[in-house]
């Protein structure tokens, strides 16, 4: 039935004939960065009440009439630019449905940037969902190399959450999207809400990995107390709220993630962060990726933002390798822009003016691409055995 034909059409609400229930599942599979990707299962209730935070409508008290006008003015056309697989690109586009407005796909089964920017001016997209510099740098490199050829003032919301997006890149796009604000969430599969920044031309960009704790959000620490802000302690990020009953088939996995504290159920992914005085939440990283050098802890995410604002680093990933002395070194895995040619001591000296000397890569790997996936996550299992042996070859040679 055409769209609008359906629009137009009278009746009753329509049920499907086996019902519908709050309870029923949507299975949200995790991106796989530190391992094999989970089933998370949430509610379908509950994914709505996030879905509707802020503007909640009461699906079993709908008015019908206003639902029937709404959907005849139509919404605003979404574009998830990231695979619909990944929390990100799905949200958009139930976003899109939610408010009827047009949910707008990509033809092409892996990103294009050129494909995306002729998509957006050519449909007149309003949002767009993506994954950080993943899908932005080379949007941005599109753009820098042919400035003339799209008109993005139709772009009022470009959309992040799911890895680090760097300050270079975002403030590069800004010069781009004369009417958008950019939106860096701080979400995971199973933790909608954790916090958010929004960079907008006239406010500048914020630092990349700085956010404003949600609503429901706190840092704790192990033992599940508050970290006090301004202390400079590092704590887990905990979500209350709706959230996921747990993992598909691993209740102990489950039990890790899902914890209730003080009375109240909390959704915590592992993701550390410091709190400043002014409530500003500092993420660091990935407990599970973290790396043990000589006693001190190094998220690999710092590193790799530090080593992205070098000119000739198009993407970095970082790992910990064996290291006889150290336990575990930190190895960058480096892609670099077209042209360039640095030498791994001119990226380790970089970080080194920007992080704790202790905190700079012992080894540098140049490569072709980094690999990561289709949904912009890296792979730091397959990434760290790479390295491995990469290294163990180049000590036998």
């Amino acid at each position: 039935m055409p769209y609008e034909q359906a629009v137009a059409s009278s009746g009753e609400r329509t049920r499907a004939p086996w019902a519908r229930s709050g309870d029923d599942l949507v299975f949200l599979y995790t991106g796989g960065t530190t391992g094999m990707p989970k089933g998370v299962m949430w509610r379908q209730a509950d994914l709505y009440a996030h879905a509707n935070s802020g503007t909640p409508i009461d699906p079993a008290n709908m008015d019908l009439d206003h639902v029937r006008r709404r959907a005849a003015r139509g919404g605003v056309p979404l574009m998830p630019a990231s695979p619909l697989m990944h929390g990100t690109g799905l949200t958009m586009g139930i976003a899109g449905l939610r408010v009827a407005g047009t949910v707008v796909l990509l033809e092409g089964r892996s990103f294009d940037a050129r494909e995306c920017l002729d998509v957006i001016a050519r449909e007149r997209v309003y949002g767009v969902a993506i994954v950080g510099d993943a899908f932005a740098r080379p949007m941005l490199d599109a753009l820098r190399a042919t400035p003339a050829v799209w008109d993005l003032s139709c772009v009022r919301l470009v959309a992040s959450a799911g890895v680090m997006w760097s300050e270079p890149v975002k403030e590069g796009l800004l010069a781009y999207l004369p009417n958008a604000q950019l939106s860096d969430g701080f979400a995971s599969s199973e933790a909608f809400g954790m916090g958010g920044s929004v960079s907008s031309r006239a406010d500048g960009v914020r630092s990349t990995g700085q956010f404003t704790l949600g609503d429901d959000a706190r840092v704790i620490d192990e033992l599940g107390r508050d970290v006090v802000a301004g202390s400079g302690e590092h704590g887990l990020v905990a979500v209350g709220g709706p959230q996921p009953l747990g993992y598909y088939k691993d209740p102990e996995k489950s039990g890790k993630t899902f914890r209730v504290i003080d009375g109240k159920r909390y959704s915590i992914p592992g993701d550390w962060a410091t709190v400043d005085a002014d409530g500003t939440l500092r993420l660091l990283g990935r407990g599970s990726v973290c790396i043990n050098t000589g006693g001190e802890k190094v998220f690999p995410e710092e590193v790799e933002e530090a080593l992205k604002t070098h000119a000739a680093v198009r993407d970095a990933i970082v790992v910990g390798v064996p290291d006889d002395r150290f336990g575990e070194a930190i190895c960058a895995v480096v892609e670099i822009s077209d042209h360039s040619s640095p030498e791994p001591r001119e990226l380790i000296a970089h970080v080194k003016a920007r992080l704790a000397t202790f905190k700079a890569p012992r080894h540098v790997l140049i490569v072709d691409s980094v690999g990561r996936a289709p949904n912009g996550k890296a792979d730091y299992p397959r990434v760290r055995r790479e390295a491995v042996a990469t290294l163990a070859s180049r000590a036998r040679s």
